[in-house]
């Protein structure tokens, strides 16, 4: 099926200038940002052309090695990106600047950010989703009991340094996690700035709580926001966002349609769908769950959740299923390990999540019936 690197095939020689931005160049843009650019696009002022960032990328990063980490990471391809967009009159005229990536384990927060300054006289501020690493997964579980991360925090303050550095409009976004920063960054940042935001994008981004949504920020940049879902999205459709939604088809099926790579595209959009009957069942299913537990609840079961996977020592949860019966058995010690309230209280949460996930398919059944 197409997907993003068949778009720039067919969109190579079509400047901006031709067919403006659009949703499908939003994510090109959002997954590139994926890419270790340490040590190359620096993260002061200065801005570097695409081609040259290539160049430099590949002469410290060899392509096999990133082919053979694309078999279990979808983000491991994100640099291919550049190859096509060089290529091509449509994004060889890019400029990259202000790189930043920061990961404190301690605090549970991973953050990586980088800017476009696109042909077309603007820039796109682009947040870094989460890369599989086990701190990265925390940080995503953390936004279902608190208004605040230390990602979203950072990413506000990166959205102001750009428009200090900048005096272009600007278009904001990113992919997963991205995404919620990109829409929590544009919602807290100075309203002069939020003037100059030209659109908003949430590529399969979780949402908010009701205390973000209801904040004045957050309501003058709803009308600029979007969110971007596959048909089956499970991400995309943790809490609320209060944006415009777009639904589009996916290749892949149940978690791997996260994988933006997996998203159909056509010559100018992604290819429209609706929401799947297991998409609405697992929205419905998974929102009614979080509802019933308090925050304090939520917290705890985050807690003692990390605690058992990090007993593996393991950095990401692709290093963890390497060694996977030595693995098991450090976990089982870790749960076992846990306080016996803290034991019950992860086997209750399972039970309540399996008889919510029952009550919803009722629901649904009687509704269609």
């Amino acid at each position: 099926m197409p997907n993003l690197f068949d778009y720039l095939h067919w969109r190579a020689d079509v400047p901006l200038s031709a067919s403006p931005f659009n949703h499908v160049d939003n994510l090109i843009l959002s997954e590139l940002a994926y890419t270790d650019f340490a040590g190359i696009v620096p993260d002061d002022g200065a801005a570097m052309p695409l081609c040259e960032v290539q160049t430099r990328f590949y002469a410290l990063h060899d392509r096999s090695e990133i082919e053979a980490r694309t078999d279990y990471s979808y983000t491991a391809r994100a640099p291919f990106l550049m190859d096509a967009m060089c290529e091509g009159e449509r994004f060889r005229g890019v400029r990259l600047f202000a790189y930043e990536a920061r990961t404190d384990k301690d605090e549970a927060a991973q953050f990586a950010a980088v800017t476009f300054l696109l042909p077309d006289g603007t820039a796109y501020v682009a947040f870094r989703g989460t890369d599989g690493t086990v701190v990265g997964w925390k940080e995503d579980m953390i936004l279902s009991y608190h208004s605040n991360t230390l990602g979203q925090l950072r990413a506000t303050d990166y959205l102001t340094r750009i428009g200090a550095l900048t005096d272009l409009p600007l278009r904001v976004g990113g992919h997963s996690k991205g995404g919620n920063l990109a829409v929590y960054a544009a919602a807290h940042c100075a309203p002069e700035l939020q003037a100059r935001l030209l659109r908003v994008w949430s590529n399969d981004g979780p949402g908010f709580r009701d205390e973000v949504r209801v904040l004045e920020g957050y309501q003058r940049i709803q009308e600029k926001c979007v969110s971007i879902v596959p048909d089956t999205s499970v991400i995309g459709l943790l809490l609320e966002c209060d944006c415009e939604r777009r639904v589009v088809r996916s290749s892949a099926s149940g978690l791997v349609q996260h994988d933006g790579f997996s998203w159909e595209c056509g010559p100018v959009d992604f290819v429209p769908a609706e929401l799947t009957r297991a998409g609405v069942y697992l929205e419905k299913t998974v929102d009614n769950w979080v509802a019933r537990q308090d925050d304090a609840t939520l917290r705890s079961l985050v807690d003692s959740l990390f605690t058992v996977f990090e007993a593996t020592g393991a950095e990401t949860f692709h290093s963890m299923g390497t060694r996977k019966m030595r693995n098991a058995e450090l976990m089982m010690a870790a749960f076992r390990a846990l306080p016996w309230e803290k034991q019950r209280e992860l086997f209750s949460a399972t039970g309540k999540l399996v008889t919510t996930g029952g009550k919803t398919a009722r629901q649904l059944m009687s509704d269609e019936g």
